[in-house]
């Protein structure tokens, strides 16, 4: 039986390889075999999480001719990697990539570092911060004492709470929004919500407007649904989306949804204003397009003289148009697994009856923990605590950069919890892969992007500040100087540069 379980062609995988920046070559450095210099290729993009563990490769012929390269170059290049470990082979089966014994897995979206890692790792790749305390004890006291009355009843509330589901209706109708509860869903946070939507409204092999870049878990889970993503450049710098590029997309393309951010985007950080939102909904509508807005990082506006646009939904009074997906998560704590869905009440009822066949519900202590936020005022608290936290980060990580790497470029966002990252020309994948051996663990910017975009990029979380800050961008301007040296794919790191 094969040990295979997905599969790459020989053109997707070319055009992988061929998004990879190169590595500078320092002063009298030889430039590598073609055949090693592709083995590389190849393991980067496993190390990355781009290609699958487990992932069959093109047969050596298929890949020589997309690559314009003779045969025995690719054959070469998947011996190097037999040898390596990261390439395993049966005659009849084909070849499947691997890790070698004792290597970690390669995280294919961004999750969290595991705890025992915490002591010598920075980490960087999360965009979440530590619980809001004492918020989060006293949520799940008031919680506790709240529960009996459910305890006798049977748990299952594939809508969520109907008290929940009033207070989050009443949140919307209080920003201008009217809402009512049969209009809202409770759901095991953002990603479960969209999740649901997508399995709604498009069948694998329909197409999705994406922004490029774009939140890369939510991009690997439209992969894993089969869907065909149609990627839609950002506007420079924090302007927020091209909108003549969103109406030609979707004149064209007539993708069946599109997932956008207008609130400090993951991972740019730009805030779309009233006009995009207005414009954008109305070219959705001509279009037959639904319009998921992603509104997770909302609550999170740092500067307090950046004016708030109106949500997304305000301009489809009819909602025939917008679907919300709101969360804890970000505003309160990742721990947190509640999100929800607004959404016109036929499309609820549709996503509540399609609920039997995925999780049943969302757990009933953590709604009654939201709820007793909300109810309570202790919600506004705990989010302008984390306001400030992420804002004393994110000076603390400008800072650092801006001193230890002062070639990198980026715009200060006014909320959220990102920076996006031009790494001075150097490759972003290979930031990563050698971030991680000095002691900083970094997404590169291939994540957020669709075969291949942004490798001159990295994404960094306002998730550490003051010391902490300041150590990481050492050890990221370490892991530059090794990139720039030409280290990584199989070049040591000096002992002294470990952490």
């Amino acid at each position: 039986m094969a040990q295979w379980t997905s599969a790459i062609g020989s053109t997707q995988l070319a055009r992988l390889l061929t998004s990879q920046q190169p590595r500078p070559a320092g002063p009298g450095t030889r430039r590598p075999p073609a055949y090693r210099a592709l083995a590389d290729g190849i393991r980067l993009l496993v190390l990355e999480g781009r290609v699958p563990v487990a992932t069959r490769l093109p047969a050596e012929r298929e890949l020589a001719q997309a690559l314009s390269v003779s045969r025995t170059t690719v054959a070469a290049a998947y011996e190097a990697l037999r040898g390596e470990g990261f390439l395993e082979s049966r005659r009849g089966a084909g070849s499947w990539t691997a890790v070698p014994a004792g290597n970690p897995l390669p995280a294919r979206g961004l999750e969290p570092l595991p705890p025992e890692a915490l002591g010598s790792m920075i980490d960087l790749g999360t965009a979440a911060l530590p619980a809001p305390e004492p918020w989060l004890t006293r949520a799940v006291q008031g919680a506790l004492e709240e529960l009996p009355p459910y305890a006798h009843t049977h748990g299952d509330y594939p809508a969520g709470l109907p008290a929940l589901r009033t207070m989050i209706a009443e949140r919307y109708t209080a920003h201008g929004i009217p809402t009512m509860p049969e209009q809202i869903m409770v759901t095991t946070g953002a990603m479960g919500a969209i999740d649901a939507i997508c399995h709604l409204f498009a069948g694998r092999g329909e197409r999705v407007a994406v922004e490029s870049p774009s939140y890369a878990n939510i991009l690997q889970l439209m992969r894993e649904a089969g869907l065909r993503l149609v990627p839609v450049a950002m506007a420079d710098g924090l302007q927020g989306w091209d909108l003549d590029r969103w109406r030609q997309v979707l004149r064209e393309a007539a993708p069946r949804l599109a997932y956008v951010v207008a609130d400090f985007h993951n991972p740019t950080g730009a805030l779309a204003d009233e006009e995009q939102r207005r414009s954008l909904v109305d070219s959705a509508r001509a279009a037959g397009t639904v319009l998921v807005v992603d509104e997770t990082m909302t609550e999170l506006h740092l500067d307090a003289d950046t004016p708030m646009p109106r949500r997304v939904c305000a301009f489809d009074p009819a909602g025939s148009t917008v679907i919300t997906v709101g969360s804890a998560s970000k505003a309160f704590w990742a721990g947190m697994r509640i999100g929800w869905v607004r959404a016109a009440p036929d499309v609820i009822r549709s996503l509540v009856a399609a609920r039997a066949y995925a999780d049943l519900g969302t757990p009933v202590l953590e709604q009654l923990a939201v709820n007793w936020l909300l109810n309570t005022g202790g919600w506004e608290e705990a989010v302008a605590l984390r306001r400030g936290q992420a804002r004393e980060n994110r000076d603390a990580l400008v800072a650092a950069v801006r001193r230890e790497l002062p070639d990198w470029e980026f715009d200060v966002p006014s909320g959220g919890l990102t920076l996006w990252v031009k790494a001075g020309g150097l490759s972003g994948s290979r930031l990563a892969e050698l971030g991680e051996r000095v002691g900083v663990r970094v997404p590169s910017g291939p994540r957020f992007g669709v075969d291949g975009a942004f490798e001159g990029y990295v994404r960094l979380p306002f998730t550490v500040g003051g010391a902490v800050a300041d150590e990481a961008a050492t050890r990221l301007a370490a892991a530059a100087q090794l990139v720039r040296d030409g280290q990584g794919a199989g070049g040591d790191v000096p002992r002294t540069l470990i952490a």
